[in-house]
């Protein structure tokens, strides 16, 4: 595929859009994974390691939740390990376009903040440095999605 059909992220003049056309990017990396697989296949990882893709869209739904609607308002964030290994109620379109949603519900909420906002209850954490925190979460899974495909179909992501 070529940049353009991935969405590869160009230069923004404006820095908090350079922050969401990466992490635009990377989201889609992670649904690429996700793309043509049943129910049964997104739930599959390799015995004793690694996550399922589904968990992995679907944990990364929870963490941008977490730190865009929970704790940059200072609201007490909740974590399940559940999220990692969701069951059947949660079928992989259910989750893709859960995750689409919550991407663009981040991306309007980012829009109104000011990158210099305090994540109220977090000292010394503003709305720059939970971009770069999600982020850097949605490249490691992003990679750890390429992983469990791989292993799965031998599908190899861009």
């Amino acid at each position: 595929m070529a940049d353009d059909d991935i969405g590869f992220p160009k230069n923004a003049a404006d820095e908090r859009e350079l922050y969401l056309n990466w992490l635009g990017y990377l989201r889609g990396a992670v649904l690429r994974n996700l793309e043509g697989l049943g129910d049964e296949q997104a739930r599959w990882h390799p015995e004793g390691a690694l996550l399922s893709v589904l968990g992995i869209v679907n944990h990364l739904t929870n963490v941008e939740w977490r730190w865009i609607d929970r704790r940059m308002h200072g609201l007490e964030p909740t974590r399940h390990e559940v999220e990692f290994t969701p069951g059947a109620e949660l079928s992989a379109a259910v989750a893709a376009a859960t995750y689409r949603d919550r991407g663009d519900a981040t991306d309007a909420a980012v829009r109104t903040m000011q990158l210099d906002q305090p994540c109220i209850g977090e000292p010394g954490t503003d709305l720059r440095w939970v971009l770069v925190h999600l982020i850097n979460e949605t490249a490691r899974h992003a990679g750890h999605a390429d992983a469990t495909r791989e292993l799965l179909d031998g599908t190899t992501g861009e």
